[in-house]
């Protein structure tokens, strides 16, 4: 009877430690609570976009945050315990006073739930991106970025004794800007109100400074900048350049560019309409300067002349060669490892696309769509690069030439419809090439599954974007702007979460069908 009794113990305690090691696999412990940063977000049964969705939640709710896995937080929302998306949440956390300042040395680094690479991703920082700094532990350094506090990599930063103090500038200091489109804020913080947008070459007096924040002068009034998208200067003369003006970015540097295609025009000056100086072969290397949208180089007889920077490749490398190059990340099904995208919001700037009964604007809708998009791709593993990431003109070519030059492995151009028939409804999705059929179809089915929107199937369509395109592409249309109950249901956020549910959904099941290829 003893020795039952010792063997039904062990088994109890075995069985314990099985429970505690299940509860605890697979999910990196966090604390504290999170504050929803999005219109709506789904609460989900487990850490993926493909897990049943049990209940959902509002911009503003805060949850408790029981652990994390991957990209995704396990939380108890009061009424329930799911998944959600690290991603479209903030801390609750307030930052410590007095506390230093670090500054992002790179691009797009991630600010994790807790100090590892394992932990969820709570946002993105970019260079020049403040924080404030709680003290650093094995590598990782906490900080708070707009109100989320979370964990970043020490080595991609550098650091500060105190914040940065508001000056006054010199007379005469200027700010030329360095980058293709950049946005104007009335305060210097990346979630104050967009002012304007500037152009790649304008210059601009300088107010003030603080921290890594300019303030300048456009037409008049005020507005701030990151210094580190732009050339400062002392004692120059501001151009008060109108917006779509080219000129040399002071302190640019030579670069090896590469021409794509043959036949490619060199033009006398910076411009379409400008006399074609000379042709170029695919491959032919010239050195130039940027100036705006184009390069100008010199050509062997010692002229000078222009040419498109979407027709070329920059770096010594034409795009044959970078594909030779191109190292693929290991996959397992459901990630998008080693994949790159080209995510397409159609229309921008002065090309305002569609416009709906209610007076809806197809470029207003298409750029939030897409970076939703692009966030859950990201989430996945997937190399996402936007066409536009402003309200900016980008031509047709142009696009394409990104997808190109970046051998993206598919390219998804985002639109939305109209007709002249009121009654017209659904979404469609559009491809061009027999290669480009499966994704297409991938696409809509998930689509389909994901919004209560009529299925107008996958069609053929002779757009320039897929025509052009050397990379697989798709287009998709996600419903009609002309039809006045479908512009209202486009139109609500929680649309645009279901819609980009579906499209990331097909393009994880068309690159998980090719792992066994």
């Amino acid at each position: 009877m003893r020795n039952k009794r010792k063997i039904a113990l062990s088994i109890l305690l075995v069985c314990g430690l099985l429970l505690s090691f299940q509860a605890t696999t697979g999910t990196a412990r966090a604390s504290g609570t999170v504050t929803v940063d999005t219109e709506s977000i789904n609460v989900r049964s487990g850490p993926g976009l493909t897990h049943s969705v049990n209940g959902s939640l509002k911009r503003g709710d805060t949850v408790t945050v029981l652990g994390s896995e991957g990209d995704w937080l396990y939380v108890d929302t009061g009424s329930g315990k799911g998944y959600i998306a690290a991603y479209l949440t903030k801390s609750s956390a307030a930052p410590a006073s007095g506390s230093a300042t670090v500054i992002s040395q790179v691009d797009r680094l991630n600010v994790r739930a807790q100090p590892g690479t394992s932990a969820a991703v709570l946002l993105k920082m970019n260079r020049g991106d403040q924080a404030i700094s709680h003290g650093s532990s094995g590598g990782w350094t906490e900080v708070t970025v707009n109100g989320t506090r979370g964990w970043v990599a020490s080595e991609y930063i550098t650091a500060s004794s105190a914040r940065p103090a508001e000056k006054k500038a010199q007379e005469n200091d200027t700010f030329t800007v360095s980058v293709s489109a950049l946005n104007v804020r009335k305060k210097p913080d990346l979630n104050a109100d967009k002012a304007t947008v500037i152009r790649q070459g304008e210059t601009y007096p300088i107010t003030e400074t603080s921290g890594n924040w300019v303030n300048i002068s456009v037409d008049g009034k005020e507005g701030w900048v990151y210094s580190f998208h732009g050339v400062r200067s002392s004692g120059g003369n501001a151009t008060g350049s109108q917006p779509g003006a080219s000129k040399s970015v002071e302190g640019a540097k030579a670069a090896t560019v590469t021409i794509l295609y043959d036949g490619t025009n060199l033009r006398s000056s910076a411009s379409t309409s400008s006399e074609v100086v000379d042709r170029a072969a695919a491959g032919e290397k010239f050195s130039g300067e940027p100036e705006g949208d184009w390069y100008r180089i010199s050509l062997k007889n010692g002229q000078e002349a222009y040419v498109a920077n979407w027709v070329v490749s920059v770096g010594g490398e034409a795009a044959e060669q970078q594909k030779d190059k191109k190292k693929k990340a290991d996959r397992s099904p459901g990630t998008l490892n080693g994949v790159t995208l080209v995510i397409d919001p159609g229309h921008g700037g002065y090309d305002g696309g569609t416009t709906g009964v209610r007076g809806t604007n197809e470029k207003d809708l298409t750029l939030p769509t897409a970076e939703l998009l692009a966030s859950k791709l990201r989430a996945a593993g997937a190399d996402v690069i936007l066409t536009r990431e402003t309200d900016e003109y980008i031509g047709l070519r142009k696009r394409v030439s990104i997808s190109n030059q970046a051998d993206a492995d598919a390219f998804i151009s985002l639109h939305y419809d109209a007709t002249t028939d009121h009654s017209v409804r659904g979404f469609t999705t559009y491809y061009q090439k027999a290669i480009e059929e499966p994704l297409a179809e991938h696409v809509n089915t998930a689509l389909g599954e994901a919004v209560k929107l009529k299925d107008r199937g996958v069609q053929k369509g002779n757009y320039l974007v897929l025509r052009e395109n050397q990379r697989p592409a798709v287009l998709v249309e996600l419903g009609f702007l002309s039809n006045l109950s479908e512009e209202r249901r486009v139109k609500n956020p929680d649309y645009r979460e279901q819609a980009t549910d579906g499209v990331y959904k097909g393009i994880i099941e068309y690159f998980d069908s090719q792992l066994g290829d």
